[in-house]
């Protein structure tokens, strides 16, 4: 395990996992308690500690890039210098590199090569006005976010172009984007990124590079002397304009380059806003790595020679032209006979100059094939499939040299290699450098906020991530996160989660629904009951009908008394106008004889008014009829601001039952019955008041 994971830098940057191994240092990922994020920390290699070129290039890169500040371009946060520890703190990017994308779409249209080429060079332009060339632009060195936005990484060859070292004395870039005089070891300077800049810009417009080769050796002198295909060649879709752009940065020769990233960039402006334009470049001799022939000075005597005659003399006039007719012939005989010498000296002189050209070149060639020729070739065994082991590969592969790099897999357990390059069974020098590609297990997040997210769009953005999120949803009530949307993730936001882990969405069901038993409504005048209605959030629908009972009286109800019901229900109501006339009963039916109710003490609260004790005459009863009286109900005696249930009956059915608080002081509720009819009030289940209807 790397002695780093786990450990706590400068009290402030917990390192957390391996992201990336270069070069000259390791690439991690960590947390910083100062400021609660993650960041890349880039730390030099063990092996470089007691070097202290290593360690003084490490720390001019630092600088280099702290100096960077462009949405375009991986931030630098830190610096740390130590004897122990030498790192950089970086921000992280979440994302993938340009040449992952490549791999997974192909060549890219050029709307979309436009825009992301257009962020790269932007880039450029700031860091070229800084005086730091990057010197290794590749798709491997561009990140993608996931909003499409680009930046360029990796400035760890970058530096002040004023202490710049050449490629004989180190090799630089990656081949296939390196210009033609980063290959032969000449001085570059920004024109050289541009070169890389175009080479990219090729790639993605027609998804190959434009020199491929058995060796790296082969590949810069293709850049040197080959012309590569030209783009529209491969992908007739590409615009006149961007194909145009694409050779006049991949041109060998620098001065026919664009001079400046900030030049580019305006050609590139000019084509986004009109893609039919047409530059006109002179690019005859863009993939010519030969001395730009056309900005050498000519002598006056070599320029005549090569078809470009001195300015003729004023022709004669009519009498001096009969004189000097003879002079004249012999002058152009003259001017014919230097003009031929002239002409076939510069050809000779041309031949000359590509004779010692193809010399030089065979001789290079020659001594590189040569030099190959000595190496012996041997096949590349097969590597993928089993753990990389440093000091085994060293031992039971001598012959060859490892690069490594790391990449996230869900596929191969962490340690696993499953790419090489060159494949096996190839054929190649002894010494060959072989890239590993080593899973370092899955890919990891910080598991987003989904909180008030609806859980389908939750869903989304956990596929996105590689999460497999629980099908079966847990559902709870929630006051203030309305339903079908995120209460919480199990684990919680913020957790480092792997690819392929499962995420479990907690939704929320609303607010809590409460029951409430339905009051009796049946006797009681809508207005009494309606503030009782809307405190459980029970919504009346009253139908209005003729009847003899007092206007507003409730006749009827849908839902019984005492049912529960859930907030937010609705009970119909069958409501009285008054607009029958109330009548007595014919003599022939009078009502039912009712049994005299069992003697009880006299009600506390309310006496009603005094009757008539004398009976009628024998020989006359009076006719009882149907009578409406108010029940006066005082609180005055009772505890004061209580709960208490009163409930009023007439002749033994309820007519009123429901929750009153004694601050109400009282309440009047009217009842309606027949003469003799018994009513009785019980509080909190208490005979309070009984007595019977009169027509007083």
């Amino acid at each position: 395990m790397d002695k780093y994971i786990g450990k706590m830098l400068d009290n402030r940057y917990e390192i957390l996992e391996v992201i990336g191994v270069g070069g000259m240092a390791v690439v991690y990922k960590a947390r910083c308690h100062r400021l609660n994020r993650f960041v890349a920390v880039k730390v030099l290699k063990e092996d470089f500690h007691g070097d202290n070129d290593f360690r003084r290039r490490f720390h001019a890169e630092s600088q280099a890039v702290a100096m960077l500040s462009h949405p375009n371009i991986v931030a630098v946060y830190d610096v740390s210098r130590s004897a122990d520890v030498e790192y950089i703190v970086m921000e992280l990017i979440d994302g993938i590199t340009l040449k992952q994308y490549m791999q997974k779409k192909g060549a890219l249209n050029w709307r979309e090569s436009l825009h992301f080429i257009t962020q790269i060079v932007k880039a450029l332009s700031h860091a070229h006005g800084r005086g730091i060339i990057h010197r290794d632009i590749k798709p491997h060195n561009i990140m993608i976010l996931r909003d499409g936005s680009v930046k360029v990484a990796d400035f760890g060859i970058a530096r002040f172009a004023s202490k710049q070292n050449t490629l004989t004395q180190e090799a630089l870039g990656s081949v296939h984007y390196i210009s033609p005089e980063q290959a032969r070891g000449s001085h570059i300077d920004a024109r050289s990124d541009l070169y890389s800049v175009g080479v990219v810009l090729y790639e993605m417009l027609t998804g190959r590079l434009p020199y491929v080769g058995d060796s790296p050796v082969s590949v810069a002198i293709q850049h040197i002397s080959s012309m590569p295909l030209s783009p529209k060649e491969i992908n007739p879709a590409i615009p006149d304009a961007l194909e145009e752009i694409t050779k006049k940065a991949m041109s060998a020769n620098p001065a026919r380059r664009y001079a400046s990233a900030e030049e580019m960039l305006t050609a590139l402006e000019e084509f986004r806003k009109n893609p039919a334009i047409s530059f006109q470049y002179d690019l005859s001799d863009s993939s010519l790595g030969l001395e730009d022939q056309a900005t050498k000075k000519l002598p006056r005597e070599e320029i005549s020679a090569a078809g470009r005659p001195n300015r003729p003399k004023r022709p004669p006039s009519s009498k001096r032209r009969t004189h000097q007719q003879a002079q004249d012939d012999e002058d152009l005989k003259t001017r014919r006979t230097n003009s031929t010498v002239a002409t076939l000296t510069g050809v000779l002189g041309v031949m000359v100059f590509l004779f010692v050209l193809v010399y030089i070149v065979l001789e290079l060639v020659g001594s590189i094939t040569k030099e190959q020729e000595d190496k012996i070739h041997i096949i590349v065994p097969m590597l993928t499939n089993q753990r990389y082991d440093a000091e085994r590969f060293s031992d039971e592969y001598p012959d060859f040299e490892f690069t490594i790099q790391e990449e996230p897999s869900t596929a191969y357990e962490k340690g696993i290699i499953f790419e090489q390059s060159p494949p096996r069974n190839a054929q190649v020098l002894a010494g060959q450098v072989i890239t590993l590609t080593i899973s370092s297990g899955p890919r990891t997040h910080m598991l987003p906020d989904m909180i008030n997210e609806n859980y389908k769009n939750a869903q989304f953005r956990l596929t996105d991530l590689g999460l497999i999120f629980n099908t079966e949803l847990k559902r709870e009530t929630h006051d203030e996160i309305p339903k079908d949307f995120v209460i919480r993730t199990e684990p919680a936001f913020g957790t480092i989660v792997a690819e392929g882990d499962m995420i479990t969405l907690v939704v929320s069901l609303g607010p809590e629904v409460k029951n409430h038993p339905m009051p009796q409504l049946e006797g009681q005048l809508l207005e009494t009951v309606m503030p009782v209605l809307e405190g459980f959030l029970i919504t009346p629908i009253p139908t209005y009908v003729d009847s003899e009972q007092p206007a507003g009286t409730i006749l009827s109800q849908s839902i019984t008394a005492n049912t529960e019901v859930p907030e937010g229900s609705t009970v119909e109501l069958t409501v009285s106008n008054g607009a029958l006339v109330v009548t007595d009963p014919p003599e022939s039916t009078p009502p039912p004889t009712e049994t005299a109710p069992p003697t009880s003490t006299p009600p506390p609260f309310y006496t009603p008014p005094p009757t008539d004790t004398q009976s009628p005459p024998e020989t006359s009863p009076p006719l009882p009829g149907r009578v409406t009286e108010s029940v006066i109900v005082d609180f005055s005696r009772l505890s004061p601001n209580t709960q208490v249930r009163v409930v009023i009956e007439v002749q033994g059915s309820v007519k009123h039952d429901y929750m009153h608080n004694t601050s109400e002081g009282s309440f009047t509720f009217p009842v309606t019955g027949y003469i003799g009819d018994t009513v009785v009030v019980y509080i909190d289940g208490q005979t309070m008041q009984y007595y019977e209807l009169n027509d007083n």
